[in-house]
């Protein structure tokens, strides 16, 4: 027996089958690396968060660029996490300007609103064709209402899951009938799919050129779904992960919309519980679209954030998105602890190995301003990504934010003060620390430093 090279090591997911059963094996020495001493990698992950309708930017706005700079009231709730988080601002999608409610569209994905060639791959699935094969599901897309934030590569919104039960039964529940009935299922979709391809084969021979190319995008989403297809076929043997009782409890439940804040905490425990359990390593969350964002009753709070965003210069009004916009981020903040505190594979916090970006494609909802848009990463210091510090990429470029004069600071959010500040240098950033081999993301110059 060769140890040095290791042969006789068995997968920690080898199963053993025989008359139609899947049995998981315990944790055997067999499946231990001879250097099980030395602590084991942990899987990189991302999660973006959506916060609709801008914020209202007089009391959001941090004024000093860099360390040491004072927490605004907005994101106040966030001030226990300094040293691992960066409030960015600046930042600007191209595509997006002046484009109002559609921005929720190219916030992931830098793309062209408008164009005729659509939408655009968004990051998270982008670094999920990186990832993805390493899991049973290569993204988790949710949304309290709405479209997703996910965008496939010929510009297809993939559809996302909404209650708490239904996304904790797709992670961690046996559908109906078993491996069995999946396996069949499967192999129905899959024949359906060659039918089709054999049969546009044969169309593509009578098409024009520009037919042809709108036929080449079909084509390249029939084989999305070929590999999405077989990969589920491949996994079906593995076990799902357990789930302990007080997790289950916790996170397998339906909560009404009324209750906002604990339906926001219960997301933020399932995507932590997938990023634990490793069935994905990549999840967008949109709390709601530019014209669906939900009220916050229990807050006090029943207006939609839509309305509330057009305030009019109402002070009730500004008061209230301001406690919405301080609600949201405390909620993001309550994500955070749940990944500092929860252990990863190699014993250090899972917010190391996870980068978790909220913002939102408007700025200002009031005058539908898209520049300056707000934005704070946190985690990923196992990825390099080191925090502490308002990254301010409109220094140098303006004289300052003047949040007491409603017409300076409607400008900055209206007009990008720096013209080279996108929204995809970020992305680009995310994406190469989460792997993926590329120096361009949409309409990226540069990938931003942190």
């Amino acid at each position: 027996m060769n140890f040095l090279s290791q042969s006789w090591l068995i997968n920690r997911r080898h199963t053993l089958r025989a008359l139609g059963t899947c049995i998981s094996l315990p944790m055997l020495e067999c499946m231990t690396p001879l250097r099980a001493a030395e602590p084991e990698t942990a899987p990189r992950r991302s999660a973006f968060i959506y916060l609709a309708n801008g914020v209202h930017s007089p009391n959001y706005q941090i004024t000093q660029a860099g360390d040491g700079y004072e927490f605004s009231r907005a994101l106040k709730p966030l001030e226990k996490y300094r040293d691992v988080i960066t409030p960015m601002s600046g930042l600007h999608h191209p595509g997006g300007l002046g484009k109002a409610h559609d921005c929720i569209k190219v916030w992931l994905t830098a793309g062209q609103l408008g164009s005729a060639t659509g939408n655009t791959i968004s990051v998270d699935q982008r670094i999920a064709q990186v990832t993805g094969e390493h899991t049973r599901y290569p993204s988790m897309e949710i949304s309290i209402n709405g479209a997703s934030l996910a965008w496939t590569a010929d510009g297809v919104n993939l559809p996302p899951l909404r209650r708490c039960s239904e996304i904790f039964a797709s992670l961690f529940e046996q559908p109906k009938g078993g491996i069995k009935a999946q396996r069949e299922a499967l192999g129905l979709k899959g024949s359906v799919l060659d039918a089709n391809l054999e049969e546009v084969r044969k169309l593509q021979e009578k098409m024009g050129s520009a037919d042809r190319g709108r036929m080449d995008q079909y084509l390249s989403s029939v084989r999305e779904a070929e590999i999405r297809t077989r990969r589920a076929d491949e996994w079906l043997d593995t076990p799902l992960p357990e789930i302990s009782e007080a997790d289950r409890k916790r996170t397998n439940r339906d909560i009404p919309q009324t209750q906002a804040g604990d339906y926001f905490r219960t997301v933020y425990d399932l995507i932590v519980l997938a990023f634990q359990t490793d069935v994905t390593r990549v999840a967008t969350y949109s709390m709601g679209t530019e014209v669906s964002a939900i009220p916050i009753p229990e807050i006090g709070i029943t207006e939609g954030r839509h309305n509330l965003s057009h305030h009019g210069g109402d002070p009730v009004m500004m008061e209230k998105l301001t406690q919405y916009d301080t609600f949201a981020f405390e909620q993001y903040g309550y994500f955070l602890k749940r990944l500092a505190e929860t252990k990863d594979v190699n014993g250090a916090p899972l917010l190391d190995s996870t980068m978790a970006l909220m913002g939102s494609g408007m700025s200002y909802g009031q005058s539908h301003g898209n520049a300056n848009l707000p934005m704070v990463l946190a985690g990923g210091s196992a990825m390099g990504v080191r925090h502490g510090r308002h990254l301010d990429f409109n220094e140098g470029h303006f004289d300052g934010y003047k949040l007491d004069n409603p017409k300076e600071y409607m400008q900055v959010s209206s007009r990008p003060a720096n013209p080279d500040a996108h929204v995809s240098n970020l992305l680009l950033m995310m994406a190469q620390r989460m792997g993926v081999e590329t120096d361009q993301f949409g309409d990226s110059n540069k990938a931003v430093e942190l």
